[in-house]
């Protein structure tokens, strides 16, 4: 890590008078297995490493990258980087992150024994989970497939304007995909774990989650169309997080693409809806020291007991709306300039496990899965249509399970209806955490 923010000051300090320079340099090596049939299905570990390059000069900006660390060819990039600034077209808010002086949060996101582990290691986990799928009920009939992942990666940011961090995290994960029969009924699960450290993956816990979610949707119905009490199941709650993420967006917001434009102070959601962007905490895989232009990571409430009290922005998106930045600069990589992204939402959570929302709850609908999360949620008006299935709750506990219905509402009602705002956080490779929660009348589109 400490190589990688060398190269990046050096590059930084490039620059010609008149212009701002600011180096990204990030490395990554992955690897994942694929188990099926008993066997190795597949194999790859991919290593990458490469330096993104701005230049901001007489408010034009110019980008450029290359695929390697090498010195030569990142003066090339800088090159390349200035000539295309020169064609830019002038915008005014344009520019580099300038330090705020807020300190960073001591984080430990890496775990050493990912970079010793054993290819072989990596291989049996992926085959040991593939068996106590199989081996874990009598009505699985397949396994989709059986994976083992990880991910390693350092980057680093520094900038004539005198930015200079580094950051670095590990990632492992084990998945997998079920196939449950009975007779000419066929439905898939999915489970799985994340975690820093190889040794804290939990093969039962994924290998379970699989074999639940695909058995119990066995026998499922398409139920009466009925509005209903709807309870999101955690996965379910961290999609429409995301969504929301993107709404709360300040430059979405600026350009008016976002239900929430000009609504700072209203109430927009039920009063025990608390929304938090945090990336300091280290249990959010999405956490970092810093975000991606430099500036240290901050804790920022978005929505406080309902009302809405603040955007994300990043620099460019912050000096639009004549805003402060709040640290949520995101890039997809080294190829790529930075914008405004969430990276750890979660919701302050209650409670009650799942059982005992699903028991407060008593009748209503307990939604497992979504599909058409991005075709059907309009994030200017707020139109919520989504294909869903799941079980019924009964007298408190789930029941017949249902399948091809609808969920129909508007992001608005969905926050105002919020009833129950469960206690079981849990932490996803998502830019938001999973947490049960209970939402009064919804539109279920059935038969």
């Amino acid at each position: 890590m400490a190589e990688l923010l060398d190269l990046a000051q050096r590059i930084a300090s490039w620059g010609q008078p008149g212009e701002e320079v600011e180096a990204f340099v990030a490395w990554q090596r992955e690897t994942e297995v694929r188990a099926y049939g008993g066997e190795v299905e597949s194999l790859s570990s991919a290593e990458s490493a490469g330096i993104g390059i701005r230049v901001v000069a007489g408010a034009r900006q110019g980008f450029a990258y290359v695929g390697n660390l090498d010195e030569a060819l990142a003066r090339d990039a800088l090159a390349e980087a200035r000539d295309n600034a020169s064609f830019a077209t002038p915008d005014p808010n344009v520019g580099l992150a300038d330090p705020d002086g807020v300190v960073p949060t001591e984080l430990e996101l890496w775990d050493d024994s990912l970079g010793s582990m054993a290819t072989e290691e990596k291989i049996a986990l992926a085959l040991k989970l593939e068996r106590r799928v199989r081996a874990g009920d009598a009505r699985i009939r397949e396994v989709v497939s059986a994976d083992y992942g990880d991910d390693q990666s350092e980057s680093a940011v520094a900038s004539s304007s005198g930015i200079s961090a580094a950051s670095r995290a590990t990632t492992c994960y084990l998945v997998a995909y079920a196939v449950a029969g009975e007779e000419d009924d066929t439905q898939t699960g999915a489970g799985y774990s994340v975690c820093r450290a190889p040794s804290e993956l939990e093969i039962e816990k994924a290998a379970g989650d699989a074999v639940l979610r695909a058995t119990r949707m066995l026998g499922a119905t398409k139920p009466a169309s009925a509005r209903v009490t709807a309870v999101f199941d955690r996965e379910v709650t961290a999609t429409l997080l995301a969504v929301l993420a993107g709404t709360l967006s300040g430059e979405e917001v600026a350009k008016g693409r976002s239900l929430f434009a000009d609504r700072l102070g209203e109430r927009v959601a039920a009063p025990l809806f608390t929304l938090v962007e945090d990336p300091t905490n280290p249990l959010a895989f999405g956490a970092s020291r810093y975000d991606d232009e430099g500036l240290a990571s901050r804790r920022v409430p978005l929505i406080d007991q309902g009302s809405l009290v603040a955007y994300l922005y990043d620099t460019h998106s912050a000096r639009l709306a004549g805003a402060r930045s709040t640290a949520s600069a995101v890039r997809a990589g080294f190829k790529s300039t930075p914008g405004v992204g969430a990276r750890a939402l979660a919701l302050v959570p209650g409670e009650l496990d799942q059982a005992g929302v699903l028991a407060a709850v008593g009748e209503g609908l307990f939604v497992q899965g979504v599909t058409g999360i991005h075709s059907g949620v309009n994030p200017v008006s707020g139109d919520f249509s989504v294909g869903a299935e799941g079980l019924l709750i009964s007298r408190g506990e789930l029941a017949q399970p249902v399948r091809e219905i609808t969920i129909a509402s508007t992001i608005q009602k969905l926050l105002q209806g919020i009833e129950i705002v469960g206690g079981d956080v849990e932490w996803l490779p998502s830019v938001a955490a999973g947490v049960t929660v209970a939402i009064g009348d919804v539109a279920m589109s059935g038969s």
